[in-house]
């Protein structure tokens, strides 16, 4: 899930993606249910293929030659080309859909016109940035981590008025979410620790080691000693949290 900022970073950090970013069902089943009756539909941003739909007519694009080799064997077409310039005919898709992918392009306002011009229905998985940013391991370890994008995060409510969005849904992120992104380790802080999933996170891989190994040592020690469990003792009786996952979705133009 990579685009033009990050194209030449992806082929670097985006190795094993495969491995743990694997689409949760609890997430999918929105995304599939947004893209109602929608026969064709263009990925954009599609990385190694999750939420791709198995059962409709896709193409996916991709820049990072790196993220489409993981495309598994009989995966939709990949092509390459950046969301800020789609090769493709105004409106000549039925849907286009993008999931956690606007905060890594160049320019989010030109790529979000460009699906609003390809696709009739619009179906974006993305987050709200103060909500995300306010998430533990960003706020008590690893502070550096939001820098990295912050130039090209979009506030919800105008990702939603570049599209024409005429809904916005909360999406949980369970306790087990099998997506190995930035939030999905919530309860498992221990995950954090291992560096096969920091690689798959871009918001640590991109941080060279002095911005993120002296965090991490504080998080192990905070693990061994108990302290981060006390302090974060009502997170280990939830399910699943509000952890700025959103589904934004325009029906048609």
């Amino acid at each position: 899930m990579a685009n033009t900022a990050t194209n030449d970073s992806y082929d670097r950090i985006g190795v094993g993606y495969s491995r743990r970013r694997r689409a949760d069902p609890r997430i999918e089943s929105p995304i599939t249910t947004a893209l109602g009756d929608a026969r064709s539909v263009v990925n954009v941003g599609a990385g190694s293929g999750s939420y791709e739909p198995s059962d409709r007519i896709v193409l996916a694009v991709e820049p990072s030659e790196e993220m489409a080799s993981q495309r598994p064997p009989g995966a939709a077409p990949c092509i390459r080309a950046n969301a800020e310039r789609l090769p493709l005919a105004d409106h000549s898709f039925d849907a286009a859909m993008g999931i956690l992918t606007i905060h890594h392009w160049a320019d989010p306002e030109c790529g979000l016109r460009e699906l609003a011009r390809v696709g009739r229905r619009i179906v974006l998985l993305t987050y709200e940035p103060a909500i995300h940013w306010a998430f533990w391991l960003w706020q008590e370890y690893v502070p550096r981590a939001a820098s990295l994008t912050s130039g090209n995060e979009l506030p919800v409510e105008q990702v939603a008025s570049i599209i024409g969005a005429d809904r916005v849904e909360t999406v949980l992120i369970p306790h087990d979410c099998s997506d190995g992104f930035g939030l999905a380790y919530w309860r498992r802080p221990q995950e954090y620790l291992d560096p096969e999933v920091r690689q798959c996170i871009s918001g640590l891989a991109r941080l060279s080691a002095k911005d993120v190994e002296p965090g991490l040592r504080r998080l192990r020690q905070d693990l061994d000693s108990g302290s981060w469990q006390e302090r974060h003792r009502e997170l280990l009786e939830l399910d699943a949290i509000d952890g700025g996952l959103r589904l934004v979705v325009r029906e048609s133009p």
